[in-house]
């Protein structure tokens, strides 16, 4: 096998140190979901050269998948998603550490998951909530990082929860909802207070949050994985400022903006509650 890690990545040098490249092969991150983002994700992470990665992911490819999931093709249809990204991610780096969590993530083996982790991506299926309140949850007891990249219409918006910081619950207020669409309004307008994508979106019934549905393009996929795997860098090698919680990040190419976010008190600032009703009326259909 002809492969060899300081040439296959020597084209990182110069916008890191050969030093840090090194540092990079010993760091492990977790990624929970193998599907648009998560896929994404792992495979930026492995041309990075970062030479230890925790996957996880149940489901299976299919065609619905094509238009936006990197491992989604006519020949992996109904291919496990976690085993078709492995071999990718093996493809790129024969040396990458792999640790495979194919049941997904649950009370019986997150802090396996999370063992040795330097950093966690959150790439979970947007209304997969409570594996996504476990995560984080152990993630903050155990003081590691987390980046979670949400595709919007063409763009993308960036959140960051550092250990010492503004927790997740402390900026999405989950616990001030009694239901799950409460929780996952909370998590949208968290995730996107300037929903830049809002105003282009051409059919309205495309997004169902009763039958757990909505609309994705590849774009907003690849500026998830550009915006994330930068920020892990970030984290991973100690340099370059880190925007955290309250703060967020939300480019759209669409619209040709970029909004530098601001939600002091969380969801529970005035403006947030604000479009919580919003959003309430919206998805209700009243």
């Amino acid at each position: 096998m002809d492969f060899n890690y300081d040439v296959a990545f020597s084209r990182n040098i110069g916008w890191v140190t050969h030093d840090e490249q090194a540092s990079l092969r010993t760091k492990r991150v977790a990624i929970a979901g193998c599907g648009g983002v998560g896929g994404l994700h792992s495979l930026t992470l492995a041309r990075l050269g970062v030479g230890k990665i925790n996957i996880s992911d149940f489901d299976q490819f299919d065609i619905h998948n094509i238009n936006r999931q990197s491992g989604a093709f006519v020949s992996t249809k109904d291919q496990d998603k976690i085993e078709v990204m492995s071999a990718m991610l093996k493809d790129i780096n024969p040396g990458i550490e792999i640790g495979s969590f194919p049941a997904g993530i649950d009370e019986t083996n997150v802090d396996r998951f999370l063992d040795g982790v330097d950093l966690y991506i959150d790439s979970l299926d947007f209304f997969a909530l409570a594996a996504r309140k476990l995560v984080f949850s152990r993630c903050y007891e155990k003081g590691i990082p987390v980046v979670t990249a949400a595709p919007l219409g063409m763009g993308a918006a960036l959140l960051c929860f550092m250990p010492g910081k503004m927790t997740y619950e402390e900026y999405f207020r989950f616990k001030d909802k009694q239901t799950e669409e409460g929780q996952l309004i909370q998590f949208l307008i968290g995730l996107s207070p300037a929903m830049l994508q809002r105003n282009y979106l051409v059919d309205q019934d495309a997004v169902d949050f009763h039958e757990q549905r909505g609309p994705s393009t590849a774009m907003a996929v690849n500026l998830c994985a550009g915006i994330a795997e930068t920020y892990a860098l970030k984290i991973l090698l100690g340099r370059g400022k880190v925007l955290c919680a309250p703060y967020g990040l939300h480019f759209d190419a669409y619209k040709n903006k970029l909004s530098k976010t601001w939600c002091p008190f969380g969801n529970r600032g005035w403006l947030q509650r604000l479009k919580f009703k919003i959003a309430e009326k919206v998805v209700s259909g009243k």
